[in-house]
């Protein structure tokens, strides 16, 4: 991977200049951790070795600046590689796209073996879709979660009631979000271009890990990048009725995942910042048509917000107020010290940070008021400025910000494309060997370190809820509610929810609490949650994390 000459500028007359020596030094420590770079990959793609890899390529990147000798110094490409990259250069943009989704459908397969149990978030929503489908309870719901989600669910259940249908609707909504990254991609840079982006979103861990998983946050960056590109329309053609097609996909996405508004917000923002607040008053028109349109879209929401809240934007407050952050900030915190690798990994780490560069240069050259400038002002911008809205807001999690990571990367390939100049074919053709590369290889990572600490806490639950599935109205009170809930067709709720409830006569109240579980009361807290009834006591052997279960039964009649 030669990307030595491409984020560095040109030496300053007068500045200090590198020894020789000091290059040479360099250029030794690029090459070496480069090379180790790919070797590992290429090492854990086949699964000889196991682990997550080291960030080798967060190394060799700033070496290769300090190697760098000037552009004029950089020699035209090999014959041999040029006559390669050309060969490849042959195969149809649509094509590789095309290989990109492939690749992720494989790694959805692959993966589903490795985590076959419904986990916390996904069980959550399974349940309500579940509820609407034959009035089983919806376990763990929370009036503050989205409704698209379930309905999606609710779809599929009804073709085939089981995990799998609901996780055939991870993979529409990952390649759904794939393809339009690719096509809004392609619009903004070039298809091939494009295509490198698209492989590198999947090949980071940040993304691939939550490709097999029944969860909103992939569907729901697909459709803000769309958001992304039609305000980039809006601008850039003139006449677009892009801002009247707006509020479609910004709608879509919210009612996926009402923590988009934050987003939103950032985005909406950056649109100001890079446009200017004239260039959005001259389409005045049309800019109150899309906010009509956007609020009349709103209107189901905010009556039930208000209907249960006594608010209209009561469950975005709600939203919110359930993140489990320690303090205000500690999200943002989180996204510095993870960022770049545990967003993107190495690879993509790097792509992100040419990004960012290409960003401070778009910044540093925007009184020529060229519009390739503003756009990316507009791109890097809302990619920052998701990453503080949303790290004030809410507590850090890489599914949170895939936004960002989609915008810096396609920002990023462009940087390279552009700074690379002779070298630019082979430096994306690099890029791209390397990411198809590091698919395989972190998902063999997903596979055998991120999944089986999931997988072998689902085995206890689902050993204790087959135990106590019933055809009779059965509550289940325990720190894993909406597991439970999904494999017992019992509703369920935590020791926290039981406290200020009355459960319904007739039903069948029973504690669960595991030898290694969580959120579990102390004996003093237990006894006042019996409050004198009489109890059952029978203990459930499991082969899961969380160990044995001691299941204690309420008997109201006695």
């Amino acid at each position: 991977m030669t990307i030595a000459p491409v984020l560095s500028p040109a030496p300053v007359r007068g500045g200090e200049v590198r020894t020789p020596r000091g290059r040479r030094v360099a250029l030794l420590v690029a090459v070496v951790t480069t090379l180790a770079a790919v070797v590992q990959q290429v090492l854990h793609a086949v699964g000889v070795v196991g682990g997550q890899p080291w960030p080798w390529l967060l190394v060799a990147a700033p070496a290769w600046l300090l190697a760098r000798r000037g552009p004029r110094a950089i020699p035209t490409p090999p014959p041999v590689v040029v006559r390669a990259v050309d060969r490849l250069r042959r195969i149809p943009a649509w094509a590789g796209a095309a290989t990109v989704l492939a690749m992720a459908a494989t790694v959805w397969a692959a993966l589903q073996d490795h985590e076959p149990l419904i986990g916390h978030e996904e069980a959550v929503y399974g349940n309500k879709a579940r509820s609407w489908l034959d009035g089983t309870p919806d376990a763990g719901w929370g009036t503050y979660r989205p409704v698209g989600l379930p309905a999606l669910g609710r779809i599929a259940l009804a073709v085939h009631d089981d995990v799998g249908a609901l996780r055939v609707v991870a993979l529409l909504l990952t390649l759904f979000t794939l393809t339009a990254t690719y096509l809004v991609a392609a619009r903004l840079t070039t298809p091939r271009r494009a295509v490198v982006a698209t492989l590198l979103l999947l090949s980071g861990l940040g993304f691939l890990r939550r490709v097999p998983l029944f969860l909103n946050d992939i569907g729901a960056t697909g459709l803000l990048v769309i958001v992304v590109y039609l305000l980039v329309r809006a601008q850039e053609k003139p006449g677009s009725r892009a801002l009247l097609v707006l509020p479609l996909p910004a709608l879509a996405a919210f009612y996926l995942r009402y923590g988009v508004v934050g987003t939103l917000a950032a985005i909406a923002a950056a649109a100001v910042l890079a446009y200017g607040p004239r260039a959005w008053l001259a389409q005045g028109r049309r800019l109150a048509l899309s906010a009509g349109l956007l609020l009349a879209g709103l209107i189901p929401h905010f009556i039930y917000a208000t209907e249960v809240t006594g608010s209209p934007l009561g469950l975005i407050f709600s939203a919110t107020e359930h993140a489990g952050r320690a303090y205000v900030g500690d999200g943002l915190a989180y996204y510095l010290a993870v960022f770049p690798y545990r967003l993107a990994g190495d690879l993509g780490g790097v792509v992100m940070a040419a990004g960012l560069w290409g960003l401070g240069a778009a910044i540093r050259r925007r009184r020529r008021q060229q519009p390739h400038d503003r756009r990316r002002v507009f791109l890097g911008m809302s990619a920052v400025l998701t990453f503080i809205v949303l790290g004030v807001a809410t507590d850090g999690e890489p599914r949170f910000v895939y936004l960002p990571v989609v915008l810096l990367t396609v920002l990023g390939v462009q940087t390279l494309a552009e700074s690379a100049g002779r070298w630019s074919q082979t430096v994306l053709t690099a890029i791209a060997a390397l990411a198809a590369v590091t698919v395989p290889a972190t998902a063999q990572y997903v596979a055998h370190d991120a999944m089986p600490g999931p997988t072998a806490q689902r085995v206890s639950t689902l050993a204790v809820a087959r135990q106590l599935a019933s055809d009779r109205p059965c509550l289940l009170v325990t720190g894993y509610e909406p597991d439970l809930g999904w494999y017992s067709g019992c509703d369920a709720v935590t020791f926290g929810q039981y406290r200020r409830m009355a459960p319904a006569s007739g039903v069948e109240v029973s504690l669960i609490l595991f030898e290694r579980g969580r959120l579990q009361p102390g004996p003093a807290s237990l006894r006042r949650l019996i409050g004198g009834l009489a109890t059952t006591t029978r203990t459930i052997p499991t082969e899961g994390s969380l160990g044995t279960a001691t299941v204690i039964t309420l008997r109201a009649g006695s």
